[in-house]
């Protein structure tokens, strides 16, 4: 079973940059679990200063280029993992975040497990 972990976080906390410890943790952490063969994919995300919005509404899609005024939350990275139980990939993203506690004072945020769905998922 495949699960998406990613991390949502309030852009207006005052905790500053990510110190360059956590990097080499999550760097640590990644080369774990890739090795273990659960970690399927990794990384960070750009600002949302630079991201699009493509939206459908009322039949018709409109492109917003960033940045946007009234972003309470934002996605700061991800990791996909393939993994037996939905237990295990909470697990595995609770270790996750306690890498940010540890090593990130005064870090807020909070990380959200989905399972994501195949075409074996769904039946003809």
């Amino acid at each position: 079973m495949r699960f998406l972990a990613y991390i949502e976080s309030d852009p207006s906390q005052p905790f500053g940059p990510p110190p360059p410890e956590l990097f080499e943790a999550i760097g640590a952490f990644g080369a774990e679990t890739a090795a273990s063969g659960v970690l399927v994919d990794q990384g960070g995300l750009g600002p949302n200063e630079s991201s699009a919005h493509i939206r459908v509404a009322d039949g018709k899609i409109t492109v917003t280029d960033g940045p946007f005024a009234e972003t309470k939350e934002v996605i700061g990275g991800y990791a996909m993992y393939d993994v037996r139980t939905k237990e295990e990939a909470v697990e595995l993203s609770r270790r996750f975040m306690q890498i940010h506690a540890d090593i990130w004072p005064g870090f807020e945020g909070t990380s959200v497990v989905r399972q994501v769905f195949g075409p074996d998922d769904f039946e003809a």
